[in-house]
């Protein structure tokens, strides 16, 4: 059986060697084990190391696994204190590989998959997660209007809009009733805060493992992963951030909960909030429902995964497991809905 995520190599070196400056072929791409939505492959070519993402092959929900997005912002975020991949180039052909895809600069280094930090000291960890905050700062300070994104996101209530985008994500990806998210859903739709007018690039997916790590110290070298990326509210990224800290240890969405944080120097939500708030000035007011709402987007997400496992165009084999997860999210959403 053919593999649906395979690249046609030898087409593909053909392509990049008259549209990338430098790119020489030929070449072998090797699929990374993270890209749960957008496949990524690691091109090893006769002039170097890239990284291609690729939109996965299949029918696909509206709007999602927006490629050209990424490519748009790396693109943006070149020249800011924001470390990130070099952007090379993006291809809408499909006829290419069978869908749309970007090749961006190979950023060596270290991705920490589980948050806990297993091989760390707790003075490394704690260093590892006040670098997390120091970049999620810095990008939350970026002039989008300098760097030309200031049309990157729609106007109005950041957290309606998005409330409103991940239901019917989330109905789309549908497969059966799921109480908790219905309560968790009644819940946010009553409770949505008053714009604020805070606006911010927001990553949408920030978590420890979309982050490469230089290999011999704390020090973010390229942020990934900007699929989820728009203007909106910077708390947002805050609190999907913190959503660790409360999700049980297991395989799929790793998180913290249950572990002695105090004792391996990971630093509690208060003091995650506390550092956050000193480093862009900003205080993190209705956390309750910033939490409660990230919940709910991860469900969501997690559903959309189930779901195109069920069509087989998943891009990861623990997308069913992943799918079982769905519940389980919802209801920590509403555990932080009932600290409101």
């Amino acid at each position: 059986m053919t593999d649906p995520f395979a690249l046609p190599e030898s087409a593909l070196a053909d392509y990049l060697s008259r549209q990338v400056p430098g790119f020489a072929g030929p070449l072998r791409a090797s699929k990374f084990k993270g890209g749960q939505s957008n496949p990524t492959y690691l091109i090893e070519a006769a002039s170097g190391h890239y990284v291609l993402r690729r939109k996965p092959p299949g029918t696909l929900l509206a709007s999602a696994h927006a490629v050209d997005r990424e490519f748009r912002v790396l693109s943006a975020l070149a020249d800011t204190p924001v470390p990130v991949a070099r952007p090379l180039h993006l291809c809408s052909d499909d006829s290419v590989i069978g869908s749309m895809f970007y090749l961006m600069s190979h950023v060596p280094g270290q991705i920490y998959w589980d948050p806990s930090l297993p091989e760390m000291t707790p003075a490394q960890r704690g260093a590892i997660f006040d670098e997390i905050l120091r970049v999620l700062a810095a990008l939350h300070a970026v002039d989008v209007q300098a760097v030309g994104l200031g049309e990157y996101g729609r106007p109005g209530n950041y957290f309606a809009r998005q409330l409103k985008r991940w239901t019917e994500q989330y109905r789309a990806s549908e497969i059966e009733a799921i109480p908790a998210m219905e309560a968790l859903i009644g819940w946010l739709e009553a409770h949505v805060p008053a714009d604020d007018g805070a606006v911010a690039l927001v990553h949408g997916d920030w978590r420890i493992d979309n982050l490469i790590f230089d290999a011999q110290a704390p020090i973010i070298r390229a942020v990934v992963d900007w699929e989820l990326s728009t203007l909106g509210h910077p708390l947002s990224d805050l609190g999907y951030f913190c959503m660790a800290l409360r999700l049980p240890r297991n395989p799929v969405i790793p998180g913290l909960a249950g572990l002695d944080c105090a004792a391996l120097g990971i630093p509690s939500e208060s003091a995650i909030i506390a550092r956050y708030a000193e480093l862009s000035g900003r205080q993190a007011h209705h956390w309750p429902f910033i939490l409660a709402f990230n919940f709910f987007r991860l469900a969501a997400i997690a559903q959309g995964v189930a779901k195109r496992a069920t069509q087989g165009n998943a891009s990861n084999t623990r997308a069913v497991e992943v799918g079982r997860m769905v519940p389980v999210v919802a209801a920590l959403g509403m555990e932080a809905a009932n600290e409101a």
